[in-house]
């Protein structure tokens, strides 16, 4: 009679780590290995965890990595259930990236992953591109660019796709939608994507809206212009009583006063005969530079947009909290990964390296925020000192208890 002290959700890899299925170290198992047996090392379970520990602890560019990994043999050879104490090179580091990682099959992890991962989600989606600027090459002017579905709250990218051009974008922000579930969510994008079919496609799915307009949709943009114009009566549409509801907010931040105003309207519903239009809103940020509670600089920037949320559900003062917390884009995902993972500053020019290397990002930050960090850098002090609680989180699908 065999006799075992795994639970239902575990499993024991062939290096003796008892792991939970479902956990990032039970997909990296599934990943495909296209290396031939004879002269293979390292296996591509072994690679990934070191890499992924190693973007953990504060380290970034493949020599960096390879150099932790040595300088930490011992211990990695302890926790990870090794061998022999020989670590890979920072060539055989670049070659995950370069060759050895399927990109469909790692998008799918991500997605897979982080979709499980629906704990702690947020209401809002925000869909944005970026360029990666590492993997530019002499004379282009930028790099590969990918889209990706981010969620704020809980610092997770739902999905993510590699688009051709900014043009392209459109066709793939169709596409990467019908990869994320978005019933009950609230998508935020650029001007780009305010496009009939993208909104209908997202209210068919059960989800709202809430975009910015520009002269790209130029007759929409008109008509939202007019209603909120100062002038009376209203051209276009006579004497009318408006039912503008209004919400005003102020913040300070480095020496900079910005006091936002939104107005928002229903009067357009009909009019407009744009797919779920629900609202309409009128956006002023108005900014001021201060110096010794002086004032020295001034600005002022007017948004328009729409959204498919009733003002049942979203009063003015919402959808000024949803159209700001499009941002967390910028600010927890791209931010992060050019400056705490100096994502741009490597260089990854060779096969789909610059791809893995984001979604490596992604993973890492998604394992920060689920291990209770809202600061990547005091994480990656902290996991420096605690190797351990690292792999832990590896190792299991839910946070640190």
């Amino acid at each position: 009679m065999e006799y075992t002290t795994l639970n239902p959700w575990q499993e024991i890899s062939e290096h003796g780590i008892v792991y939970t299925m479902g956990s990032l170290y039970d997909r990296f198992q599934q990943l495909s290995d296209p290396r031939k047996a004879k002269g293979k090392q390292y296996s591509l379970l072994t690679l990934l965890v070191i890499i992924f520990l190693a973007k953990m602890v504060g380290k970034d560019k493949p020599l960096d990595i390879a150099a932790w990994a040595q300088n930490h043999a011992e211990e990695l050879v302890a926790l990870l259930g090794l061998k022999r104490e020989q670590m890979p090179s920072h060539h055989t580091i670049r070659r995950v990236y370069h060759t050895i990682i399927s990109i469909e099959e790692f998008e799918a992890l991500l997605e897979e992953y982080h979709q499980q991962q629906n704990e702690g989600d947020g209401e809002v989606l925000a869909l944005d591109g970026k360029v990666l600027r590492g993997t530019r090459v002499g004379g282009e002017r930028c790099g590969e660019m990918v889209l990706s579905v981010y969620d704020g709250q809980s610092q997770q990218v739902k999905a993510q796709c590699q688009i051709e051009s900014k043009e392209n974008e459109i066709v793939a922000a169709h596409e990467l939608l019908e990869r994320v579930e978005i019933a009950g969510k609230i998508v935020t994008a650029d001007a780009m994507h305010t496009q009939r079919d993208w909104c209908q496609q997202i209210v068919d799915a059960q989800g709202d809206y809430l975009l910015p307009v520009k002269e790209n949709q130029e007759r929409l943009y008109q008509d939202i212009a007019r209603l909120f114009a100062p002038d009376q009566p209203k051209p276009g549409f006579g004497k009318l009583t408006t039912d503008f509801q209004s919400t005003k907010q102020v913040s300070y931040g480095h020496g900079r006063l910005e006091v936002r105003i939104l107005q928002a309207s229903e009067l357009l519903n009909d009019h407009c005969n744009w797919p779920g239009l629900s609202q309409v809103y009128h956006l002023e940020r108005q900014f001021y530079w201060l110096r010794q509670s002086q004032v020295y600089k001034s600005s002022v920037e007017v948004e328009l947009g729409i959204t498919s949320l009733a003002r049942q559900r979203a009063q003015a003062a919402k959808v000024l909290k949803v159209r700001r917390l499009h941002w967390q884009i910028e600010t927890g995902l791209h931010y992060r990964r050019d400056v705490t993972f100096h994502e741009d500053a490597t260089r990854m020019t060779l096969g789909n390296a610059g791809q893995v290397l984001a979604i490596i990002h992604n993973l890492v930050i998604g394992l920060f925020k689920r291990a209770g960090f809202a600061y990547a850098p005091a994480a990656r002090r902290f996991f420096d000192g605690h190797l351990i609680d690292a792999f832990y989180l590896l190792l299991h699908p839910f946070p640190l208890s």
